[in-house]
């Protein structure tokens, strides 16, 4: 009972700290100078280094997705609804929140050892005695680099996704590109779309913020480093999944009125 007390506690005091972290990136990120040229580069290997990850993954989705939900939509002589099912599953739901999981193991792991390694070799400390400022330089950048792109890497998931679903109908069923996509555009409504996109941002916030809290307070020693990288990981994918739950209930209220 006191191992499970002392645990609660750390828990919340984890909380705590990652809210105070939250909001002096908020209050860090206004304020100037604004470091455009490490955000660009951030994006740009955030993004450019997890596309492929995503892709394949997104392919391989779509691929498993259609190739398992085809035979039980054939007995029911319903398999022509297989493009506005299978397009509504991956935009609303599963296109987001692998994508996200995937950049949580891919970019979330990275922030966390990259910045948890300047800490330990005390680069954090001589950026701070040389005059600049650390938190705007290495957390505000990547955070904001992670939110940006996330989205985009969501919507490229999505689309390959679509495209090996396309492939199995093609395959098994002889259906057309244009036929196929037809059916996908008018199954999707601006409820489908907008919501989906929006809690892409807030899962980009938090695979950032996350892992640059991890890394920004990592203890000393190597061991650290890769216990900041893990924690990260599990830590980000938890938040998810409860963002996501969020995301669905206040979608359910105010797109189902």
């Amino acid at each position: 009972m006191r191992k499970i007390k002392a645990q609660l506690d750390l828990f919340l005091i984890e909380i705590g700290d990652l809210s105070y972290f939250t909001s002096r990136f908020f209050k860090e990120t206004f304020k100037r100078p604004f470091e455009f040229k490490e955000l660009l580069n951030q994006c740009y290997s955030m993004g450019n280094k997890s596309l492929l990850l995503v892709a394949i993954t997104g392919f391989i989705i779509g691929l498993v997705l259609t190739l398992q939900t085809r035979p039980t939509l054939m007995e029911f002589g319903a398999v022509s609804w297989m493009p506005s099912m299978v397009s509504i599953s991956i935009v609303r739901e599963i296109g987001p929140i692998l994508t996200a999981l995937v950049c949580a193991g891919r970019i979330g792991s990275g922030i966390g050892a990259e910045i948890g390694s300047m800490r330990v070799t005390e680069q954090i400390d001589a950026m701070e005695v040389s005059g600049t400022n650390p938190f705007k330089f290495l957390v505000v950048t990547r955070v904001l680099a992670v939110t940006l792109t996330l989205p985009l890497l969501v919507i490229i998931g999505d689309a390959v996704a679509l495209f090996g679903s396309f492939l199995v109908e093609n395959i098994k069923g002889n259906v057309s590109f244009v036929l196929y996509f037809n059916q996908v555009f008018n199954s999707l409504e601006f409820g489908d779309i907008m919501p989906a996109t929006i809690k892409s941002f807030f899962f980009g916030l938090a695979i950032g913020l996350v892992g640059c809290y991890k890394g920004y307070y990592c203890k000393k020693g190597t061991a650290g480093v890769g216990k900041a990288a893990n924690s990260a990981v599990v830590f980000t994918s938890l938040l998810l999944f409860i963002i996501d739950f969020i995301a669905v209930f206040v979608t359910d209220i105010f797109f189902d009125l």
